[in-house]
């Protein structure tokens, strides 16, 4: 297949270009409103009890969850007579605006949980109805007119809604900044490590394919399914790294063939059957990886796979098509507009094609792994005790659902969370609601009961107020809705994190409190918490299942041995533990807090960070691991000496593998200039993560591995040899390089290639 790939690309190259520029202006067209588009939230199980009990909520009662709050600060106090008139008229305005379905504010209830200890602050709380969508909406609409200087008053807006909004804005701020500082980098690099600003400017080419194409099929996926605006960070860093990795490789297999005597149209193929063969196996196993993340319940992580399967497709596609047809066009002009000269003084540039063949035995990468594989015991060991080290802070991770915090501090909605929790006793935007379903009488003995649970200190129904067991008003301390035909609902307050172990043992006694309706649901902050926290560990088993048995049984498929594949899954949890135990380290203790920038701590990491993280990082720990034994296995194949293979194939791809996890970890680095936490997670993560990978991991331990285990590295048992033999991804033999053989074999071989036109021939 790929040998046809090469020769389409090759023959119509021309053809292939202004097919490719067509398809990526399609593709930007349809790309354009993506960031306009795009959801903000997603951190909820749609299908849990909390959601079916906030559409009850309502639909039947019109009193769903707060998702909007102003902060009222008032210089006199908020109950001084004018300030008390504002405030209700602010009320009464805001109860009339499209989209708000509920109104509660301090002067209207006199509630005293919505008025801050010293006097200074009061709360006036709403709900927007529709989906996360509509209510972000309503919110941004709403905020000219309900926020800065009113009257006596000032007012600052906060709540989901607000942080969905304001999220949107700033994540475009910051996608523009961090391209701003990586793609200027990224391209000084590029053009340093290949020597040429003709072929530096190579990777960026299919990087534009694949990101453009990947925002394209974003934007389609949004019509029928919500879609996270902060899959397009991965959509963005992902594919300049996937572009730059598959484009290194392809073009420095391409300049080796030249630099062996193949012409360009024989070097164009080859590099396609080898190096394209490997990009694509590599592809398939990144592909893999994000698509476990399909199976999780919020769509803020299926957004990650959508983007990231884009991305890996079209990456992948334009190296193996697109490149080699630039490739055939440029030829020998591949190295056009050549830096060599400022490099004189270290003597020829290895990647100018016309360079004579090193000795790759004299080369560093080849030196190190003889070096290690002399020691192997004691590299293997020292690296181990390294990961392990850095692992430890790990075990005492502390996970929860991003709130407020994962903000910028000067964003409104930050500001207005931790005045709620500085300045208030009770966190009434953060209430528990009942939903009893054909419920008939016994609902006041509930609710005493439910008043009595540790944590919850007032209870509002249809008969009153209750606290500690005791009612203490006839009616609920909050007017409303609080019956509807055989329905009732209870509003429960708390002062609980809900975020929290806390939180999700207050949840769980609730529900578990013996109930008079036919059907009791719970929402509220903590209920949503607990249900998507329920569905996380429930799926995370079967992704990470998904991800290291199929990855596992392709490495099998393209090596034929069982120890590699196993080794190879050992290895990648070591870095991703090493790589959690950092970011514990950092964002939920507090330290070295410079390498980041500021932000919120709360002493717990998102935990669909570190979800994403193993998907991600497992996929692109694979891609390195792809590229070195592709060439392990080719010179094995070969040889048959283990030694041997692994101290060339470690000298062919170290250099390519560090200057690749180097760029990608520009790009990543580059993120952390976001406002947001959990960005700059992903962000510090990855990049040292693939740091790591790709030096310690591929030059120290991975060759002291793999000399270890000798011949070991390719055995299996009977069965599964039968199994390679049949449907193994194998390695044809290439035949010697044409710079290896006498002039008369060159001359005969290139005139049997010319007069049969045929490639078999050739090969």
């Amino acid at each position: 297949m790929l040998t046809r790939v090469a020769n389409v690309a090759i023959r119509y190259r021309r053809r292939v270009l202004l097919l490719t520029g067509g398809i990526v202006l399609l593709a930007a067209l349809v790309a354009a409103p993506a960031m306009n588009v795009l959801s903000n939230g997603g951190f909820r199980d749609p299908n849990s009890e909390s959601a079916a009990a906030s559409a009850l909520l309502e639909s039947r009662f019109g009193a769903g969850d707060i998702n909007y709050i102003l902060l009222v600060t008032a210089p006199g106090g908020v109950d001084t007579p004018a300030a008390g008139a504002a405030g209700r008229q602010m009320a009464q305005r805001l109860g009339q605006e499209a989209g708000v379905t509920r109104v509660e504010s301090y002067w209207d209830t006199s509630d005293p949980t919505l008025r801050a200890r010293d006097g200074g602050q009061a709360l006036i709380l709403a709900h927007l109805a529709g989906d996360e969508d509509a209510a972000m909406r309503t919110a941004r609409r709403l905020a000219p007119s309900f926020t800065g200087s009113q009257g006596p008053l000032t007012v600052q807006d906060g709540g989901e809604s607000v942080m969905n909004y304001d999220g949107a804005d700033r994540i475009k701020e910051d996608l523009a900044r961090a391209e701003s500082v990586a793609v200027p980098i990224t391209l000084v690099v590029l053009i340093i490590i290949f020597g040429s600003i003709a072929a530096g400017l190579l990777p960026l080419v299919i990087a534009t394919i694949s990101i453009l194409g990947a925002l394209a099929v974003l934007r389609l996926i949004q019509l029928v399914t919500d879609v996270s605006v902060f899959s397009v960070n991965l959509t963005t860093a992902l594919g300049l790294g996937l572009a730059i990795d598959y484009s290194l490789f392809m073009v420095s297999r391409f300049r080796e063939e030249l630099r062996h005597g193949a012409d360009v149209t024989q070097a164009v193929r080859t590099t396609v059957g080898t190096a394209g063969r490997t990009v694509v196996f590599s592809a398939i196993t990144v592909l893999i990886s994000l698509s476990a993340l399909l199976i999780f319940p919020l769509y803020f992580l299926r957004s990650f796979a959508y983007a990231g399967i884009s991305v890996v497709v079209f990456a992948a596609v334009g190296a193996v098509v697109v490149l080699p047809a630039i490739l055939a066009m440029l030829g020998r002009r591949v190295d056009a507009l050549s830096i060599r000269r400022l490099l004189g003084r270290f003597g020829r540039h290895r990647s100018d094609p016309r360079a004579e063949p090193r000795d790759e035995s004299a080369g560093f990468w080849h030196r190190l792994a003889t070096v290690v594989m002399r020691r192997p015991i004691a590299f293997a060991f020292g690296v181990t005790a390294l990961l392990v080290f850095l692992a430890v802070p790990s075990t005492r991770l502390s996970v929860g659902l991003p709130d407020d915090r994962v903000m910028p501090a000067s964003a409104s909605a930050a500001q207005v969370g931790t005045a709620i929790r500085t300045n208030f006793d009770v966190r009434s935007a953060d209430a528990l609601q009942v939903v009893l379903r054909d419920v008939g009488s016994g609902t006041a003995a509930y609710a005493e009961q439910l008043s009595r649970i540790a944590g919850i200190d007032l209870v509002y129904g249809p008969t009153g107020t209750y606290r500690q067991g005791a009612q203490v008003s006839p009616e609920p301390a909050v007017p409303g809705s609080y019956v509807a035909g055989p329905d009732q609902r209870l509003v429960l307050l708390s002062q609980v994190e809900p975020f929290s172990t806390a939180g999700r043992s207050l949840v769980r006694d609730v529900r578990q409190a013996p109930s008079p309706a036919a059907e009791t649901l719970v929402s509220g902050t903590a209920a949503a918490y607990t249900d998507t926290m329920r569905g996380l560990y429930s799926a995370a088993p079967w992704a990470l299942l998904i991800v290291v048995l199929v990855t596992a049984c392709l490495l099998f498929l393209f090596t034929g041995g069982v120890l590699v594949p196993v080794k190879a899954v050992v290895v990648n949890s070591l870095v991703l533990a090493a790589t959690l135990g950092v970011l514990v380290w950092i964002f939920q203790e507090g330290h070295a807090t410079w390498l980041t920038g500021p932000f919120t701590e709360s002493g717990r990491l998102d935990i669909t960070m570190p979800i994403l993280m193993i998907c991600v990082l497992f996929g692109l720990s694979m891609d390195y691991e792809v590229f070195l034994l592709s060439r392990i296995k080719e010179e094995y194949d070969r040889t048959g000496d283990n030694r041997a293979a692994v101290a060339l194939g470690l000298e062919r791809t170290g250099r390519i593998v560090t200057a690749a996890a180097l760029l990608l970890a520009i790009v990543f680095i580059a993120l952390l200039t976001s406002g947001f936490t959990h960005v700059k997670m992903l962000a510090l993560g990855t990049a040292f993560a693939v740091l790591v990978d790709a030096s310690i991991v591929r030059g120290l331990l991975v060759p002291s591995v793999m000399r270890l285990a000798g011949r070991l590295n390719w055995w299996a048992p009977a069965p599964l040899r039968r199994l390679y033999q049949r449907f193994g991804i194998r390695h044809e033999a290439e035949p010697p390089l044409l710079s290896t053989m006498d002039p008369e074999t060159v001359g005969a071989r290139r005139g049997t290639a010319t007069r049969e036109g045929g490639e078999e021939q050739e090969r």
